[in-house]
């Protein structure tokens, strides 16, 4: 029996109501495993009512009564972040140890959430005039929604919804109707650590479910991550209707390997930045510039190790890299590599033939590697989101430099070097949300944020971290004067001497 996949509103499962259903494959078999619920309009207002319901006591609630649900979330989500893993394996297809290292980085924003009372501590100033003071604090929003992507179903969304609950929100999620049940597994979670009906609530569904959210009059906020087309459309239409919107969109990452740079080490981590979760990362490195005469042998390298990847499915130990989300997807990467050479580049890998012996229904593709690509070439210019990286030539650092601010992406970047000169030039020079020096993903701890810039992010805030936490509240300022009770009217004797 097919498994069904329903919303989660109100505390519990809601069955879907609309009677449309969306298939979920297992990758690597190719076989629809699931059917997940589509909601309607009608189901999307639900959950938010439910949102809004449970915020009239939620958002009055404690910092400690808030943080103590957190703390439990976050030793169940500790107890079971295998079987979490296990999901998101079944779904999504990525081995289980990348399963398992998404789980973790989710935890950090957890581990945030779960010390929010320094974040929301406010300030005061005394005395700023004769018997004046005044506080700053940040209070909470109300409703708001995340809508998140398939390549992280259990990470994306914890970026997300701990610190949003933590601040006094309550939250509806739209998760990914491609690998939906690792979002329905949390939410059991943190029903079970005794966070009230109604603060969390799930929805799933397609465009339908998603303009509702963008639309609703209840939904103060939305958090986005995905492409860069629907997080313009996310900004552009929740923004018209007047909501505070981070979306965050595609990128096209770079790394930069100067003359100096050990290159054992940048091939090392080129291979596990391009390939890593089949490249469906969007910080993965597509693109690797190769600076001055090191080119021919940085290919050989990253070559080598490319070569012995063990591609098969995510359940085998044995697997270093899984199959695509979907045929539809697979096709499309396989396109990118198989219109290289008619655009001028130098295959040196084709990976598009890949098969799995036992499993030749899955979406499998293997590891392609594309050298000498021009700029020109829609290889170099798309997100690809998958395990192909491309391999560009250049004279000089500046020619590297101005090659990678000239793309219309800025989500993150990488230098390769020895001279920490050079490194301080391209930290401050390149036009990058996040940059890595000797490091290809930099994906910064849970207590800094994570976003891009150009158009890899719309809107002014980062996520998680401090601007997580501005997100999710508003600003306040109280200013007070309280009489001084040695001023009080004659004939009342408060025990204050009157010595002014």
């Amino acid at each position: 029996m097919t498994k069904i996949v329903d919303h989660w509103i109100g505390g519990k499962t809601a069955e879907g109501a609309s009677g449309a259903y969306g298939p979920v494959t297992d990758p690597a078999t190719g076989e629809v495993t699931t059917k997940v619920a589509f909601a309607s309009v009608e189901e999307v207002d639900a959950a938010v009512a439910a949102a809004k319901d449970a915020f009239t006591t939620w958002g009055r609630s404690s910092l400690a009564q808030r943080t103590s649900v957190l703390f439990r979330f976050r030793a169940l989500l500790d107890e079971h972040r295998d079987e979490i893993a296990a999901l998101i394996t079944a779904e999504h297809g990525k081995v289980h140890s990348d399963a398992l290292g998404e789980v973790a980085r989710g935890l950090e924003i957890v581990d945030l959430a779960c010390g929010i009372s320094v974040q929301l501590k406010g300030e005061l100033s005394t005395q700023v005039a004769t018997g004046v003071d005044v506080a700053a604090l940040r209070q909470p929003l109300g409703v708001v929604a995340g809508i998140t992507p398939f390549n992280f179903p259990a990470m994306v969304p914890m970026w997300m919804f701990p610190l949003a609950v933590a601040c006094g929100n309550t939250f509806v999620l739209k998760p990914s109707e491609k690998d939906p049940s690792a979002a329905v597994r949390l939410a059991g979670l943190l029903a079970e650590a005794g966070l009230p009906d109604g603060v969390f609530n799930i929805v799933h569904g397609d465009k339908v479910a998603v303009d509702r959210l963008l639309e609703h009059p209840d939904v103060r906020a939305v958090s986005f991550v995905g492409s860069t087309p629907v997080a313009r459309y996310i900004h552009a239409t929740a923004s018209a209707h007047g909501k505070r919107v981070q979306a965050l969109g595609g990128a096209k990452n770079h790394m930069l390997v100067l003359p100096d740079a050990d290159l054992d080490a940048a091939a090392d981590a080129a291979v596990s930045a391009a390939y890593g979760s089949a490249g469906e990362r969007c910080m993965a490195i597509s693109a690797v510039v190769a600076v001055g005469a090191i080119g021919d042998e940085l290919v050989r390298k990253i070559r080598e190790r490319a070569e012995k990847i063990r591609i098969g499915p995510g359940s085998d130990p044995a697997s270093e890299m899984g199959p695509l989300i979907t045929k539809a997807h697979r096709d499309k990467v396989a396109a990118y590599v198989s219109g290289a050479a008619a655009e001028g580049a130098e295959v040196v890998l084709d990976g598009t033939g890949h098969t799995v012996e036992g499993h030749e229904n899955g979406h499998w593709i293997g590891i392609s590697l594309l050298d000498k690509v021009p700029t020109s070439a829609k290889a170099y210019q798309d997100e690809i989101f998958g395990p192909v990286l491309s391999v560009l030539r250049v004279g000089t650092y500046e020619d590297g430099v101005a090659l990678i601010n000239a793309s219309p992406y800025g989500n993150g970047t990488a230098i390769f070097t020895r001279d920490g000169g050079a490194a301080r030039r391209f930290q401050l020079e390149i036009e990058a949300g996040m940059v890595g020096v000797n490091v290809p993903i930099p994906v910064p701890v849970g207590y800094h944020s994570f976003g891009g810039w150009k158009d890899s992010l719309f809107g002014d805030h980062h996520i998680y971290g401090n601007d997580g936490t501005h997100f999710y509240t508003r600003g306040k300022v109280v200013t007070t004067r309280w009489p001084d009770p040695a001023d009080a009217p004659a004939g009342v004797d408060l025990g204050f001497p009157r010595n002014h």
